[in-house]
């Protein structure tokens, strides 16, 4: 890529250093694309030393992270102090955090970075600093119409090879899902993933699952209404869109090898019931990407493990995925971009 990948800096106090610093040691090997960290390089180098690790440190512009990624972590100074220890996370580290999300949006709506991979953030910190979303996915959008007037129906989707999934209603109470489910929420948000899945992931005709809300979905409606009255005119809504689409599926068959086959997203309706799945078949290795936003944006799938930060235990392969994915989903979306007489 010509442009590199924006990695930020997460919660100081969790593992998200550790990972970052032990990829680019092994960068080659893993094949890594460039990217350049949004931190406070003495917040690294403090890690990279806990760790017993040997990392140098390029202090650079986000347009010169290519070139210095070969020799160097390149590192864009946040200017603000991250000085939380591993797993004891403080709330004046939570401002660091916040401040290289933001850079990281502005660089990538800018045209600076291809796309944003943001390493995990713990949202008990940042609340009490006055981070006012549920969590990344709602703030991204946000901040994406601040900065730029559009509104975005921001998405998350949870990608590995062998399964996607998106829950439609994500960080609620379980009690609160049957009133927060709508036809629009379910309509909106599969408009989205069909989109971004044809943009982006380069599938011709994406094949949508919807899973449904009660067990068999509803056996109709002794087990509840819903599916026939909110899932199943959504379904209607987006097949009328010429959209590839069928459900309401009970939920108990949907994720066994041969139903995997049958569809490339399975649309779920509330968080346990699409995470569960792929971190079954997928925990180490699971990507979050946030569909609907005008530029890329991948994760980890996994939280900051403050148990095992600065023990050097993490697994760095859900970073290395995000990583790849970004990459990949970027250039794709750039290809989308150049007419089509510049193309050829």
């Amino acid at each position: 890529m010509s442009r590199p990948l924006a990695l930020t800096l997460g919660e100081p106090a969790g593992i998200g250093p550790d990972i970052t610093l032990a990829i680019w040691l092994r960068r080659n090997e893993l094949k890594i694309p460039p990217f350049y960290v949004i931190a406070d390089p003495k917040s690294l180098q403090r890690r990279a030393k806990q760790l017993g690790l040997t990392v140098p440190i390029a202090m650079v512009e986000p347009q010169d992270a290519p070139v210095a990624f070969a020799q160097a972590l390149p590192v864009v100074d946040l200017k603000l102090p991250a000085g939380a220890e591993p797993g004891v996370p403080d709330g004046d580290s939570a401002h660091a955090a916040i401040a290289s999300i933001d850079r990281a949006i502005a660089d990538v709506i800018g045209g600076i970075a291809a796309a944003i991979v943001t390493n995990p953030i713990a949202k008990s910190v940042l609340y009490k600093s006055g981070f006012a979303e549920p969590g990344h996915t709602e703030y991204l959008a946000r901040r994406s119409f601040e900065l730029t007037g559009d509104p975005a129906w921001p998405v998350m989707m949870l990608w590995s090879p062998e399964i996607a999934v998106v829950p439609v209603t994500i960080h609620v109470p379980f009690k609160e899902v049957p009133e927060r489910l709508t036809r629009d929420l379910i309509f909106e948000t599969g408009r989205v993933v069909a989109h971004d899945l044809k943009r982006r992931f380069g599938i011709a005709r994406p094949r949508l699952a919807v899973a449904g809300l009660n067990p068999h979905a509803g056996e109709d409606g002794t087990m509840g209404k819903e599916d026939s009255t909110i899932v199943q005119p959504a379904i209607e809504r987006l097949a009328a869109e010429g959209i590839d689409v069928r459900g309401p599926l009970p939920a108990d068959t949907m994720f066994h090898e041969a139903a995997r086959k049958t569809y490339d997203v399975a649309l779920c309706m509330y968080h346990d019931q699409a995470l569960i799945p792929i971190k079954t078949l997928a925990f180490d290795h699971a990507v979050n990407t946030t569909l609907g936003l005008p530029f890329v944006r991948t994760s980890p799938d996994h939280g900051t493990a403050f148990d095992i930060a600065g023990t050097g235990k993490a697994n760095s392969s859900s970073l290395v995925a995000a990583l790849r994915l970004a990459a990949r989903l970027a250039l794709m979306d750039e290809t989308q971009r150049i007419p089509a007489a510049a193309a050829s």
